[in-house]
């Protein structure tokens, strides 16, 4: 038998936390790196619903890691599923805990009372937090406060009608970082289809934009990569090599 101590004390941490230059003009995040959830957490659902956009945003870790590491930018990425708690929502939003996701109901979420969403929000959201908090203030330490980019990817089809968009720049009011790389994600070579706030609209009051670039003035964009291109890892690479080339010149500038 395990012993929960031990248990406890060898589970990853809640954030990968990966070191770059505090220097080089960006911080990354990756909201929705993982689908991971802990033995002690008991969510109630199938193992394939774990394999769905409602548990990660898939592919978006492994563009998330490739492209830190090309630009040696400091990049932080969750290590627990979005069905635990999304660190993409305010911590008053009453999506912070899903109780349903895209037609499946959550039992392990359905009775939570406020103690165990307090509980939930110190062990994985304030870490996160906490960690992309650390970063910026690296960067603003040496003189360069960054701009904010997170990484995230959305279902080709959204109950049963097609998404033509093949990437998405979300912003909310601050259009400096992100008008800039939907200009150029339009002039590609690929010859993309680009949505300006698509498939969502940009603005969630309390997402991770708004607590961390919004409320310090910081430029910033939210990426969103279909799940079909970058499923495998040779559309990965492709992603977080076109994603590096346009992103140089503009945090040089």
């Amino acid at each position: 038998m395990t012993c929960p101590e031990i248990e406890a004390a060898t589970a990853p941490h809640p954030c990968e936390i990966i070191p770059g230059n505090p220097g080089c003009g960006l911080v990354i995040a990756c909201d929705h790196a993982s689908n991971h959830v802990p033995p002690d957490i008991e969510l109630g659902l199938p193992a394939s619903e774990f394999a769905r956009h409602i548990a990660y945003d898939i592919g978006a870790a492994a563009v998330t890691r490739s492209l830190a590491a090309q630009l040696g930018a400091p990049a932080i990425l969750t290590n627990f599923s979005r069905l635990i708690i999304d660190p993409n929502r305010g911590r008053a939003d009453p999506t912070l805990v899903m109780r349903l996701s895209d037609g499946a109901v959550v039992p392990g979420n359905a009775k939570i009372d406020e103690a165990g969403k307090q509980a939930r929000i110190a062990r994985f959201y304030a870490p996160f937090d906490a960690a992309i908090d650390a970063a910026i203030t690296a960067a603003e330490a040496v003189g360069r406060p960054p701009a904010i980019l997170t990484m995230h990817s959305f279902t080709p089809y959204w109950r049963g009608i097609p998404r033509p968009w093949q990437v998405g720049i979300l912003y909310d009011r601050d259009e400096r970082f992100a008008r800039p790389l939907i200009t150029a994600l339009e002039v590609d070579p690929a010859g993309l289809n680009v949505g300006d706030n698509q498939p969502y609209g940009g603005g969630l009051p309390g997402d991770t934009i708004d607590r961390h670039a919004t409320a310090r003035g910081l430029p910033n964009a939210l990426v969103e990569i279909r799940q079909d291109l970058i499923a495998s890892e040779a559309g990965q690479d492709e992603w977080a090599a076109r994603f590096a080339r346009i992103l140089r010149p503009l945090i040089a500038a």
